[in-house]
């Protein structure tokens, strides 16, 4: 059932990205061009989505802000999965009161409600695309460190690690071939994982004004932008976006979780003689 589900959610997680990618490219227009005498045009077969309230066509300019989230989301989550690896692996090799200061550390960024937190980092950067990256980064690799930390111990005493170190390999070689290739499931795992929440996270930022700038289009700033336009009665500028918003963070999510159940080893009772 989890190889069923990773390969539906794959295959739709591959439309949008299609959509995002291929239509910009095919319509060849410039979604930031505004023309107010097209605007809050009802869906039809010209304007499949409708045009937004400054006469766009909300058809492409939803590709192009999946194509900016979904790049934002994933320098995010690349970023939040290196620093939480550095952290685990760090604290997990060391231990004893390295150990505990790391993690105590952790505890206390974890502690801090991360959208507050994200909204101080970007008012200081106010509209910088790095600042956004970094809001997000900063507050989402605590639970990576966790998973990497565990694993590492756990690696620590297996049967090769300890007939490697009498074979006489040394301390980088023991972390660089065998500790960190095997807890990369773990970082290629959460980098999945951290994808939807990092959506959503840009978006929240975009929709309050704090993330991306109003000419970007990304799901949040055309989330903030359908709000004059819903009181006109023009409920295609939301619904459309929120539409796709919710897929695509469904998608990634379903494959993400579906991926960890395939990766995850065996259990003593599931194995087969």
């Amino acid at each position: 059932m989890a190889r069923r589900r990773m390969v539906v959610a794959g295959a739709l997680l591959a439309v949008v990205v299609a959509y995002a990618v291929l239509v910009p490219w095919v319509a060849g227009v410039d979604d930031r061009v505004t023309d107010y005498s097209s605007a809050r045009l009802a869906p039809s077969l010209e304007n499949l989505f409708g045009t937004d309230s400054a006469g766009r066509d909300l058809f492409v300019r939803i590709a192009s802000a999946i194509r900016t989230s979904l790049l934002v989301a994933l320098a995010c989550a690349l970023l939040a999965t290196v620093i939480g690896v550095v952290v685990g692996t760090t604290a997990g090799l060391a231990g004893g009161w390295v150990d505990r200061i790391v993690m105590r550390s952790t505890d206390a960024v974890n502690a801090l409600p991360h959208l507050l937190l994200g909204i101080v980092i970007v008012a200081m950067f106010r509209g910088s695309l790095l600042a956004v990256v970094l809001s997000i980064a900063l507050t989402h690799w605590t639970q990576v460190a966790r998973i990497i930390r565990s694993e590492i111990l756990s690696l620590r005493h297996r049967p090769y690690i300890d007939a490697a170190i009498l074979a006489g390999a040394g301390r980088r070689r023991v972390i660089t071939g065998h500790l960190i290739p095997a807890a990369a499931p773990q970082a290629l795992i959460a980098v999945v994982l951290l994808l939807p929440h990092a959506v959503w996270h840009e978006s929240t930022l975009s929709f309050l004004g704090f993330g991306l700038p109003p000419h970007e289009a990304s799901l949040g700033t055309l989330l903030e932008e359908a709000r004059s336009s819903l009181l006109l009665g023009g409920w295609w500028t939301l619904a459309f976006p929120a539409g796709v918003l919710v897929l695509t963070t469904v998608c990634v999510a379903v494959f993400g979780t579906s991926l960890r159940t395939v990766l995850a080893p065996p259990q003593p009772s599931e194995l087969r003689l």
